[in-house]
């Protein structure tokens, strides 16, 4: 009885652990002390309690790393993307070759460079077509 306690502890240690991080970092460690558990409360020894924690860890974690890494790799949209089919105004003009040229939009100014290339004067309509970085590419508008 005595070593289900330890390992429901445990087991409630790391999924604290788990709730704070948000990172899937000892979830497996949980499923192996699931496991331990079990294996302490059909009475076998310390060393199969041990080996059922690291055997069934360890199997969790390497079938799962597949579902970790889908996950992660999924995009995580911005705001800042909602800008791109949106126009304003040129504030500064745009020109590539300079490495010059802002717009404003939502009260915050960006570097703005021209899509294809041309210069864009001041005060042209444009609209933004992607975001790289902190710069933002933009094609004039049609009138």
């Amino acid at each position: 009885m005595n070593n289900i306690i330890a390992w429901l502890i445990i087991f409630i240690a790391l999924l604290v652990i788990e709730i704070i991080t948000v990172s899937l970092i000892s979830i497996w460690f949980c499923v192996g002390c699931v496991a331990a558990m079990a294996a302490a409360y059909l009475g076998c020894g310390a060393e199969v309690q041990l080996g059922a924690f690291a055997l069934v860890s360890a199997v969790s974690l390497i079938a799962a790393r597949p579902l970790k890494k889908h996950v992660k790799a999924a995009a995580q949209p911005t705001n800042v993307n909602a800008l791109v089919g949106k126009t304003t105004y040129v504030t500064e003009d745009i020109d590539n070759k300079s490495d010059k040229g802002e717009i404003k939009i939502n009260d915050v100014i960006w570097q703005a460079r021209s899509l294809n290339g041309e210069p864009i004067a001041k005060g042209t309509k444009v609209t933004i077509k992607e975001i790289k970085g902190v710069k933002i590419l933009v094609a004039e508008a049609a009138s």
